[in-house]
């Protein structure tokens, strides 16, 4: 099922996906030709608003024909490293299931809280068909280093706002490769609020007729964080739409780069795809990259673009604050806010929104 660690270790700093944060530098140890041992994290499911989480949704260990059906064969091209290293080193493989036709009122939270010098995780995500779920998953705890792999498929017809977060405040290797179904409507979000060093390399796949996708990202980068995340989406459906909007506010000597591939294959009719990367840079020393790209084997599509901006806060908009009884601190944070703001409110619900704003406001005094 899948490629091997030893035949993709060794990576090459030309192709971009490690030209800015090499593979030497995500590894947890910083010896390529080392596995090391590594925790496995502890996984937990609530609700939001305090209820039972409901009977249809629950994480098991995966078996032998979850790991057929839902896991891929983790080639990601020259990113084939990051994934293949996670799952040789994970203890444990698990599954979170819903059950087809679950409907939840309130977002369902599931904890990944990691320890130790180094913690890995792989998750299975069994969706099925016809679920309307918001699922936040919340990468947590002490670990120093954190990899994180997760696979599988949103059924057909599903309504699903999947928004993950990364709170570990230490180092965090992660890579989704995940398959929406037919009419399946997808929103899927990343939150950095603490991660020191973050690789993320998110592959999202289009195979038939229907499906949509949008992806948003809110990133703080603060101190001397270095942020790196690639978004890859495929189209090989007919009439599939996606959109990826990508938000970074950089301040203190923070790096950060955002990469995006939409792929729009021969044969995928009447696909439209979209990218938009903003950069807010808070600090002459702040460096962001942003590196948005398009392949279109197919003529007959409906529209293909893609667009980056970068700039400092805007000093007409903070002029106005000014002058309406705002100080130059009071100004600056809300202007921030704001830009973060705008891809988190589309993420999901005011409740999911909500529930966002109040895990990660304490981090936004880092900037």
């Amino acid at each position: 099922m899948n490629t091997s660690y030893s035949e993709n270790s060794d990576t090459d700093r030309a192709a971009h996906i490690w030209r800015y944060t090499p593979w030497k530098k995500a590894h947890p140890t910083g010896k390529i030709s080392q596995i090391p041992s590594a925790d496995s994290p502890i996984l937990s499911l609530s609700m939001s608003d305090g209820s039972e989480v409901p009977t249809g949704i629950r994480v098991e260990e995966a078996t032998t024909d979850d790991l057929l059906r839902l896991g891929h064969d983790l080639d990601f091209g020259d990113g084939t490293a990051a994934p293949t290293f996670i799952a040789e080193i994970v203890p444990l493989i698990y599954v979170l299931r819903v059950d087809a036709k679950t409907i939840t009122e309130a977002p369902v939270i599931l904890s990944v809280k990691t320890s130790g010098s180094t913690c890995a995780c792989r998750l299975l995500l069994d969706i099925c068909e016809r679920v309307e779920i918001e699922l936040v998953t919340v990468l947590e705890g002490d670990a120093e280093w954190c990899g994180f792999l997760r696979e599988g498929s949103f059924g057909q017809a599903s309504i699903v706002n999947d928004v993950v977060v990364h709170v570990t405040g230490k180092r965090l290797l992660r890579c989704d490769s995940i398959r929406s179904n037919r009419d399946a409507q997808i929103r899927a979000g990343t939150v950095n609020a603490a991660s020191s060093q973050a690789k993320v390399d998110v592959r999202h796949w289009l195979p038939e007729p229907g499906a949509s996708l949008q992806v948003n990202g809110s990133i703080l980068a603060a101190r001397k964080d270095h942020l790196d995340s690639h978004v890859e989406i495929l189209h090989s459906g007919k009439q599939t739409f996606s959109r990826l909007e990508w938000h970074t506010a950089c301040g203190g000597q923070s790096v950060t780069t955002g990469t995006g591939m939409l792929r729009i294959d021969a044969g995928a009719k009447g696909g439209d795809a979209g990218q938009l990367f903003h950069n807010l840079l808070l600090s002459d020393k702040a460096k962001a990259n942003s590196i948005p790209e398009l392949e279109v084997m197919e003529n007959e599509v409906v529209g293909c673009g893609h667009g980056t901006a970068n700039g400092p806060l805007d000093e007409y908009q903070m002029f106005y604050l000014k002058a309406r009884g705002f100080d130059e601190e009071q100004a600056r944070a809300a202007l921030i806010a704001a830009f973060l703001n705008a891809p988190l409110s589309n993420m999901g619900s005011e409740t999911l929104h909500g529930w966002l704003i109040n895990r990660i406001e304490s981090h936004l005094s880092g900037l």
